[in-house]
This record gives structure tokens, C-alpha cells and sequence, in this order.
């Protein structure tokens, strides 16, 4: 490899992880101001314009404050815990394709850091790995809280990763291909949502459980386990686990844009113009969906995951193997 390809990549890496980086910080801000004005309130208003450097005024705070460690806490685990669930969450970037590509210095360059044959498989993967900094700081904080929410959103992570893949496996199906960039190139004439619609809700539903998000949120229960696996944490390795959750809404609205929206195909505007729009349309709903619904009991959220959705991604499956022999033929 060259001196200017290394250049392209590095520089590839560098740019995406910064846009990510503040798109994390400043997705807390519209939550915020949107859930406000879904209420009848303001939201942040006074630090900067409409309350725009009120995430950068979060992140200094939480920089300075008290860093607490439990006294009786495994402090190898409580301290590690963090880091896996926001660096799981960062990992999946390597592999979204968030345009096609672009000429640069008479190269042909994708907007995405890799292009890889087994794409999807890697980020199963690399997002099931998040579930293990969640159980580990519920257990290593020595607090009954703490380890209540751990075990829920284990149960729950682990109950809605299998509905998550069998949404998935209709996809892999339809465009015959693990590569995400391929998947993207199959849709050009005929988005996913429309071939795939029960795995587009499924994928949907099971992304909300993934984030932990409402009505989804059992795991950070307040009115029953405080702040749930989080709750002896303070500053920065308490920051961390809200950027991997909000780096996980992100991950979660790429990846329905680019597997049943087209990803960045759509006509006039630049691709990366259409992935931005689509990308933030589901982050949009996540936060919508947080000012509308109650959360589900623990028990009814268990039941619909294992006697809902996975049959549905079953029968799912099934269909779509029956009408891609059908036009095919036998």
C-alpha cells in the first residue's frame, strides 16, 4: 500500500469517528429539546444559542466531577465494564457503508472504513459482546440494584438478539449477500421494506429492546432498581455507558437504513445527504417513541420476545423462502 491510499484511509477513519463522535454528543441535545417540546417545556435554553453547547457543557462537567469507586466493588471488572459496552458500540462503525464512493486523488473511495464479505456476522458479533459490560458492571458494583439490572438486560438483550438475526436472515436471502455495501447495491431498484416488511418491524421492535430504550427500558427501571447496572457509577465511566447508548441508536438506525431503506440510494441529492436524512429519521423515532409509550412489566416484555417475535422471524423465513423458489422456480 502506498503512501496516499494509507493517507485515504486513515484519514477515512479519523473523519467518520469525529462526525460520529459529535453526532453522539449532540443527539443527547435533541432528545432533550425534542421531548421538551413534545412535553410543553423548553428543554436546554440557556447555555449557547437554543441550548447548543449544553452538551459540550455536560462533558466538561462530568470530566471534573468526582470519580467514585464502590468500596466493595471488583475494581478491575467496575472499572472495564464501561469501556466494553461504549467500545462494542463504536466497532460496529467499521463496517456501514454511509455512501457509495467518491473520486479522491483519481481513486475511487467508499464513505465506510471496510467493505467485508461478513459484515453482518461481524456485527452480531462485535454488538453481543455490548451485553457483557452491562452484566459485568451490574455484578462488580456488589450492589442488589445493580445486579437486578444486569441480569434483566442480559435476559433481555440475549431474547431479542435471536428475533434480530432471524429479521435479518430474510434480507441475507432477498440480496444473496453477508456484505453490507452489496445488500445497499441490491436495493437500487426496490427497497427491502417493501420485500421484507414483517422483518423490517421485527428488526425495528427488537432494535428498541437493543438500546434498552422505552418501552424497552427495564434495565434502568427507576421506580424499581434506581438507575439499574449504571447505578454505582459517577463521571466519566458514568458517561461512558450514555455514549455507548446513544452510539447504539445511531448503529441500530444506520443499520435499518442500509438494510430496508436503500441506505444511501435515492434520486437528486448526494447519497451521504439521503443516509443522514433516512439515519436521522430513526433516531428521531426513538425518541418519540420515549415521549409516547409506558414501558412494558419485566414478564410481558420476556413473553412478546420469545412468543412473538420468534415465531414471526420464523414464518418470516419461511415466506420468503417459499416466494423467492416460487419466482425463481423449483
Amino acid at each position: 500500500m502506498d503512501l496516499i491510499g494509507l493517507g485515504i484511509i486513515t484519514g477515512r477513519v479519523l473523519l467518520i469517528f469525529a462526525v460520529f463522535m459529535g453526532v453522539v454528543a449532540y443527539i443527547t441535545w435533541a432528545e432533550r429539546k425534542i421531548l421538551g417540546h413534545m412535553q410543553s417545556r423548553h428543554g436546554p435554553l440557556h447555555v449557547g444559542w437554543h441550548g447548543l453547547l449544553q452538551p459540550i457543557a455536560d462533558g466538561i462537567k462530568l470530566f471534573f466531577k468526582e470519580d467514585i469507586t464502590v468500596s466493595e466493588a471488583n475494581k478491575v471488572i467496575y472499572n472495564l465494564a464501561p469501556f466494553i459496552v461504549t467500545t462494542t458500540s463504536f466497532l460496529c462503525l467499521a463496517v456501514i457503508p454511509f455512501s457509495g464512493t467518491i473520486n479522491i486523488f483519481g481513486r475511487d473511495v467508499g464513505v465506510y472504513i471496510a467493505d467485508i464479505n461478513v459484515a453482518i456476522l461481524y456485527i452480531l458479533a462485535v454488538s453481543s459482546l455490548g451485553v457483557y459490560g452491562v452484566v459485568l458492571a451490574g455484578w462488580s458494583s456488589n450492589s442488589k440494584y445493580s445486579f437486578l439490572g444486569g441480569l434483566r438486560s442480559s435476559a433481555q438483550m440475549i431474547s431479542y438478539e435471536i428475533a434480530t438475526g432471524l429479521a435479518i436472515v430474510g434480507v441475507l436471502m432477498v440480496s444473496g449477500s453477508f456484505s453490507l455495501v452489496d445488500i445497499v447495491n441490491s436495493q437500487k431498484g426496490l427497497w427491502n421494506i417493501i420485500l421484507q416488511p414483517i422483518g423490517f418491524i421485527i428488526f425495528l421492535i427488537c432494535g428498541f429492546a437493543e438500546c434498552n430504550r422505552t418501552p424497552f427500558d427495564l434495565p434502568e427501571c427507576e421506580n424499581e432498581l434506581v438507575a439499574g447496572f449504571h447505578t454505582e457509577y459517577s463521571s466519566m465511566k458514568f458517561a461512558l455507558f450514555f455514549m455507548g447508548e446513544y452510539a447504539h441508536i445511531l448503529v441500530i438506525s444506520s443499520l435499518i437504513t442500509t438494510l430496508y431503506l436503500g441506505g444511501w440510494n435515492g434520486p437528486v441529492f448526494p447519497g451521504v445527504i439521503w443516509f443522514i436524512i433516512k439515519t436521522s429519521f430513526f433516531a428521531f423515532l426513538f425518541i418519540w417513541v420515549r415521549a409516547t409509550y409506558p414501558r412494558f412489566r419485566y414478564d410481558q416484555l420476556m413473553k412478546f420476545g420469545w412468543k412473538v417475535l420468534l415465531p414471526l422471524g420464523l414464518v418470516n423465513i419461511i415466506i420468503t423462502g417459499l416466494i423467492i423458489a416460487i419466482v425463481k422456480g423449483w
